[in-house]
């Protein structure tokens, strides 16, 4: 909130990732009055907070939080939404089944759906959320594999959002999706930065345009207009008062 305030290409959004939901209670003691904060946050600076998330499950990594305390804390989040009126930002690994039931149960509560960024599910599990009316987020963890190809090529374009997820998920060589890229931008290691370097390894948000053309090719548009289609979808999402 400190750089939305402050700085006039950022923008907020509030929420718990599902890695740190077991952290509400044992660090608050009450989630209950946790989440009051969070809503009064949001409530007292909504002309910078366009999103309540990130949230979701995350099966992947359940030695950071189980899957019990994920399902729980998940299904409490969806009312910030419903008390705000703001889109959800979500977040789904390895938890298909789960996630698109949760979400099914509590479109009541989701007035603006959302987006589900960072995609990396499966064609049915894409085409069950974009039935519900969510946008879906790509970046390069979303374009690993030539099954993934066939999924982001899949996606309706006025459904469609690009990301990087800096400083992760960026487009590497081992990628299906590398063969696609078009440009490059020169990088040394974290002890040798210089000055319009990228550090190895570490994604920027300069590589947001790899994904376009990514997508581009894959779902054969030119890159200006589905650039422009993007950021339309991205406008009528989250600034569409």
């Amino acid at each position: 909130l400190n750089c939305a305030s402050n700085t006039l290409f950022f923008i907020a959004q509030l929420d718990v990732i599902p890695l740190d939901v077991k952290r509400l209670k044992a660090e608050s003691g009450d989630p209950e009055k946790y989440y009051n904060s969070l809503l009064d946050l949001i409530s007292k600076n909504r002309e910078y907070v366009v999103a309540v998330g990130e949230c979701g499950l995350d099966y992947a990594r359940l030695h950071f939080c189980d899957k019990s305390t994920q399902l729980t804390y998940f299904e409490r989040q969806f009312s910030l939404a419903r008390s705000t009126g703001l889109p959800m930002f979500l977040h789904s690994r390895d938890a298909e089944a789960d996630f698109v039931r949760l979400v099914q149960e509590n479109m009541d509560s989701i007035p603006k759906a959302g987006v589900v960024h960072s995609f990396t599910g499966t064609m049915k599990e894409m085409e069950d959320l974009v039935s519900l009316g969510f946008h879906i987020g790509i970046n390069g963890c979303s374009l690993k594999t030539e099954d993934n190809l066939k999924v982001a090529a899949a996606v309706p374009l006025e459904k469609l959002h690009v990301e990087t997820d800096a400083p992760y998920c960026e487009i590497r060589p081992t990628h299906a999706s590398f063969q696609y890229v078009q440009t490059k931008f020169p990088s040394v290691k974290k002890h040798n930065w210089q000055p319009g370097k990228l550090i190895k390894s570490r994604n920027e948000p300069c590589t947001v345009v790899q994904v376009l053309e990514v997508l581009s090719a894959i779902k054969n548009t030119p890159l200006e207009e589905l650039a422009t289609t993007i950021y339309s979808n991205t406008m009528k999402l989250f600034f569409d008062k």
